[in-house]
């Protein structure tokens, strides 16, 4: 029996990944708001500390968006907060516990291979000037893309496998954190998408048999070259540098 935490598994994606793993006889760890606040730093690292000792499958589920700019109690941007950094400190805080499952596996629900116009904002990472919605989203789009990179390139010898994942259009709700008419027209294109159920069978399927590689990204079980821009790996020693010293003073 696997033990799988999964981080945002209480609705959307996450929740119906949740469900399916547990009726399939998993032990399912379904982590929500009321676990921790994961845009905080210092709560997301008492999580890790109060987790199992052994993991098998860790999924990055959860997510925050807002279309005004807002700031946490410890002066992060709360996509950036919960998109980018509890990612990067569960990622790192739990890999012990991963070593020591036989077939580990990190899944990371994420923009992967989609949008190319985001970036990372390097002089403004909370995006205090400037902010869009838009913007903060492909940022932290890209940051995943990093994260996998300088994950799998900080122990090469590691049996951990790293997959990022764009499941591109699902019905999650996600139209809920816009206003109107904004809400209105994304909850019409989402209608078209993918049932969350839909999504959590194909991610149940790639977790049942995850790939060999020590990175993977996947645009809904399409391949992603590891070659493109996005996952240049001295950018995602960059970033990771600078995500550790964000992440020091707890």
């Amino acid at each position: 029996m696997r033990t799988v935490v999964i981080c945002g598994g209480t609705r959307g994606i996450g929740g119906a990944l949740a469900a399916r793993l547990w009726s399939a006889g998993d032990r399912v760890i379904a982590l929500g708001s009321r676990d921790a606040d994961l845009t905080s730093v210092r709560q997301t690292v008492d999580l890790a500390s109060r987790l199992p000792d052994r993991i098998d499958v860790l999924v990055f589920a959860a997510g925050r968006f807002d279309q005004r700019r807002v700031v946490t109690a410890e002066g992060f941007e709360q996509t950036f907060a919960i998109g980018v950094l509890s990612r990067y400190l569960l990622g790192e805080r739990l890999r012990p516990a991963l070593d020591r499952a036989e077939t580990p596996v990190i899944l990371n629900l994420c923009g992967t291979g989609g949008i190319r116009a985001g970036r990372i904002h390097w002089d403004d990472l909370q995006l205090s000037r400037g902010y869009s919605l838009f913007r903060a989203t492909m940022q932290g789009s890209r940051g995943n893309d990093l994260l996998g990179v300088s994950f799998a390139a900080r122990d090469p010898a590691s049996r951990i496998r790293y997959v990022l994942y764009n499941p591109v259009l699902v019905n999650s709700g996600m139209h809920r954190y816009f206003r109107q008419p904004t809400r209105a027209v994304v909850g019409a294109a989402a209608a078209f998408g993918s049932s969350t159920r839909t999504a959590a069978a194909r991610l149940a399927e790639l977790l049942a048999d995850p790939p060999a590689a020590p990175l993977t990204a996947l645009r809904r079980g399409t391949p992603i070259s590891l070659s493109r821009p996005e996952f240049d790996p001295s950018t995602a020693a960059r970033f990771d540098a600078v995500l550790a010293t964000l992440v020091a003073p707890w």
